[in-house]
């Protein structure tokens, strides 16, 4: 049987954490901190409108785009605008992007599933760019288990067991 790999793009705050947890998610295949739906084509100054995200790589057969917006629902505050945690500006928002228009059908039907969807400010965008985080970013919390993070010890852990 054929590995069917496809490409979503997960905003959820800061892109340590995010990148951290989907590490222990099954069928995941690659990660790499980015962001994604800004305004320019440099990564030098600010972030000129770009939400921090994770390009997640993943195999269809394993785990569904549902399955990958639910588990983003687990480790951010679908309400919150601009802000998870302690991180507050732009780049943190909360965003699920693509390329493909079927993977936003199936993350905005999971959106609408939930209470109170009106208050729900979790972008469904088409992804219309994306740049690579410098190396430093990149698994940054796995590489320093320390650094800050919004994303709760105890979630990581448990996804690090499991």
């Amino acid at each position: 049987m054929k590995l069917v790999t496809e490409t979503i793009y997960l905003a959820g705050g800061c892109l340590w954490g995010v990148q951290e947890f989907l590490r222990y998610i099954p069928g995941i295949l690659a990660t790499e901190a980015g962001r994604a739906n800004g305004s320019s084509q440099s990564l030098d100054g600010d972030y000129d409108g770009y939400a921090e995200c994770v390009k997640v790589d993943f195999d269809v057969d394993t785990v569904s785009v549902a399955q990958l917006v639910e588990y983003l629902f687990e480790i951010i505050d679908p309400y919150s605008v601009d802000q998870q945690g302690p991180d507050v500006g732009k780049k943190y928002r909360t965003g699920f992007y693509s390329r493909d228009e079927a993977h936003l059908i199936e993350a905005k039907r999971f959106i609408e599933s939930r209470e109170d969807t009106s208050k729900i400010s979790v972008e469904v965008l088409p992804l219309t760019n994306y740049l690579r985080s410098a190396e430093a970013h990149q698994d940054r919390l796995h590489r320093f288990p320390d650094d800050a993070c919004h994303l709760p010890k105890a979630l990581l852990h448990k996804y690090r067991r499991a």
